[in-house]
C-alpha cells in the first residue's frame, strides 16, 4: 500500500512538473499593470527618444514595457533607432547602415535639457532593463539570431517580446527562439472574424495591435491574443485612452506613460 501510494504521488508530481513546463511557453512577460502601459520609443517627453535616459524615464514612470526599435550599424553592430536615417533625431546625416558603430557613437542625439545623449547598443538597453522593465523590440533592421544572442547573454529571455513586420521576420524568430512572444498587426484585408481566425492559424502571435473593432479584439482574445493599440498622437490624452479602453483592448503605447498609469489607477483599470 505505502509503495503504492508512492508510485502514485510520484506520477502525479511528474504529471504537475510537465503540465508546467508545457503551459504557455511563450507566455508574454509579467505585467505591473492590469491594463499594460508600453513607452513609446520610451518615456521621452524630457529626454530624447530611444535612449538610456528614455528607457530610465520609462521605468521611472511606472509602464510595464519600454518600446525600443532595432536597426544595424555597417559593420553589424546592434543599435537602438528609430528612422532608417541619423538625419531627424541626430547632430549628423546619412543611412544608419552605412555608418560604423564609431561613426555611430560620435553623434549628439537632439535634445531638450541640453545634455549629451548617444545613440545606445541593444546591449547597453539589455544591460539597464534587467529586471526593472520589459522590453517592445520593433524589429526593424537586423539579425534575429545576433538579437536573440544579445537577449540571452543579458538573461532577458523572459522580458522581451518582439514585434515582427513582415512575413520573413516571423519565420526567423519562431525558427531562432520559439518560445519569444510575438506581435504584428492584421493584414489591411482582414476586416471579419473568419478572416482573424483564418490569420491566427497561420501564425505564433501573443498579441495583435491596433485593432478597432471590439468583435474581432473579442474573437483574437477567445485564443489567447492580446490586443494592444497605439494612442501616441499630438491630442493624447483621458479622451484617447477612454475610447481605446472601451473596445476592449489590453494594453496602450503611449507617449505620456506616467499620465496614462495615474489614469488608470484613478479610473479603476489597475
Amino acid at each position: 500500500m505505502m509503495l503504492s501510494r508512492s508510485i502514485t504521488g510520484f506520477f502525479i508530481l511528474l504529471f504537475i512538473s510537465f503540465s508546467v513546463k508545457s503551459q504557455h511557453p511563450n507566455a508574454l512577460p509579467q505585467s505591473k499593470n492590469k491594463i499594460v502601459v508600453i513607452a513609446h520609443r520610451g518615456n521621452h517627453v524630457n529626454v530624447p527618444e530611444n535612449t538610456i535616459a528614455a528607457c530610465k524615464e520609462a521605468m521611472a514612470s511606472g509602464a510595464d514595457y519600454v518600446e525600443v526599435d532595432l536597426r544595424t550599424t555597417k559593420d553589424g553592430h546592434l543599435i537602438v533607432i528609430h528612422d532608417a536615417t541619423v538625419d531627424r533625431t541626430t547632430n549628423g546625416t546619412g543611412k544608419v547602415s552605412a555608418m560604423t558603430l564609431a561613426e555611430i557613437k560620435k553623434l549628439q542625439v537632439f535634445n531638450q535639457n541640453r545634455r549629451t545623449h548617444h545613440i545606445p547598443e541593444f546591449r547597453e538597453i539589455l544591460a539597464l532593463c534587467k529586471g526593472k522593465i520589459n522590453i517592445y523590440l520593433d524589429f526593424k533592421e537586423a539579425d534575429a539570431a545576433q538579437a536573440w544572442k544579445q537577449i540571452q547573454a543579458a538573461g532577458m529571455e523572459n522580458q522581451v517580446v518582439v514585434y515582427v513586420n513582415d512575413v520573413n521576420q516571423h519565420k526567423h524568430w519562431k525558427s531562432t527562439a520559439p518560445h519569444v512572444p510575438l506581435i504584428s498587426s492584421l493584414p489591411k484585408e482582414v476586416n471579419n472574424v473568419e478572416g482573424l481566425n483564418g490569420f491566427l492559424k497561420k501564425t505564433d502571435l501573443k498579441v495583435l495591435d491596433n485593432i478597432t473593432d471590439p468583435e474581432l479584439i473579442k474573437a483574437a482574445n477567445a485564443q489567447d491574443i492580446s490586443v494592444w493599440m497605439d494612442v501616441q498622437r499630438p491630442d493624447e490624452g483621458p479622451a484617447s485612452w477612454k475610447e481605446a479602453l472601451q473596445k476592449g483592448v489590453q494594453g496602450l503605447q503611449t507617449d505620456k506613460p506616467a499620465e496614462l498609469v495615474k489614469y488608470l489607477k484613478e479610473n479603476g483599470y489597475n
